[in-house]
């Protein structure tokens, strides 16, 4: 399956599928955040009504799902997806043929992606499990790994991209999402997701965290990963498209390879 790619004026994609990484006190690491943890706790119970708060998901869901199956032969592979929420992702790459492993902090959105499987039929193996504990369990275990909307909310994202690249084989593929920091991100994520149309709370994003496709390219360099592909990704809330894009002014995904 291969993404398309159009020339579309991008908007902001809502984050209400974010997750932070937070890791147990043997931990050296500390990106914690038990606020949004429970915030999207609270939404668990709702995570798979693609009319209610997590719409947004449900949406872009495909074009991200695409964008891996286009990048990886998901039949057999290993595939971890970090900060997987209530599971929509993994459910889409276990539907393709992958074997996955779904990790989040959220106990009450691991309880709801698991009890989804039941009226799916497919098979994850969700773990309340910190990216930190996963890299450490099962290093070097997985042909791709996914983490979506996450990195901008951790206080060290080197941190997290070391431990995403510590659990890719010799050979496998990163993929990630988030948002450039850009006046442009700054007046759609911000402005007007959580002040004008208020579709996320306010203090959601914090735009000093944002990363512009540079920086996060230096992470994955120094953690020995090679930048193979950035894409945009546009979002029209109104008519609920999602697409891929040349213009990565303010979301955008990406894929890196781990060298052979």
């Amino acid at each position: 399956m291969n993404a398309r790619i159009e020339k579309r004026p991008c908007m902001a994609v809502p984050l209400e599928q974010s997750h932070v990484l937070i890791v147990d006190s043997n931990m050296i690491t500390d990106n914690v955040s038990h606020d949004e943890i429970a915030r999207f706790g609270k939404l668990a119970s709702r995570w798979w009504d693609p009319d209610g708060e997590s719409r947004p998901l449900h949406d872009l869901n495909p074009v991200r799902a695409g964008y891996v199956a286009g990048r990886v032969d998901l039949r057999g592979a290993k595939v971890a997806d970090v900060g997987c929420g209530g599971g929509l992702l993994s459910e889409s790459l276990a539907r393709a043929g992958a074997q996955v492993t779904g990790i989040d902090l959220g106990d009450k959105v691991i309880a709801t992606a698991k009890l989804h499987l039941h009226e799916s039929e497919l098979v994850v193996d969700y773990r309340v499990q910190s990216s930190a504990q996963l890299a450490a369990a099962e290093p070097a275990a997985f042909d791709a790994v996914c983490c979506m909307e996450m990195i901008e909310h951790v206080p060290d994202p080197a941190a997290l991209v070391n431990d995403l690249a510590a659990m890719l084989k010799p050979g496998g593929r990163l993929f990630m999402s988030t948002l450039n920091r850009t006046p442009a991100a700054f007046g759609a994520a911000i402005l007007g997701a959580e002040y004008i149309t208020r579709m996320l709370p306010r203090g959601t994003h914090h735009y000093a965290q944002f990363l512009k496709p540079s920086e996060l390219g230096r992470l994955l360099r120094h953690a020995g990963l090679e930048l193979e592909d950035v894409s945009g990704l546009g979002y029209n809330p109104l008519t609920r498209k999602a697409w891929l894009s040349r213009i990565t002014a303010v979301n955008y995904l990406l894929c890196a390879r781990k060298p052979a």
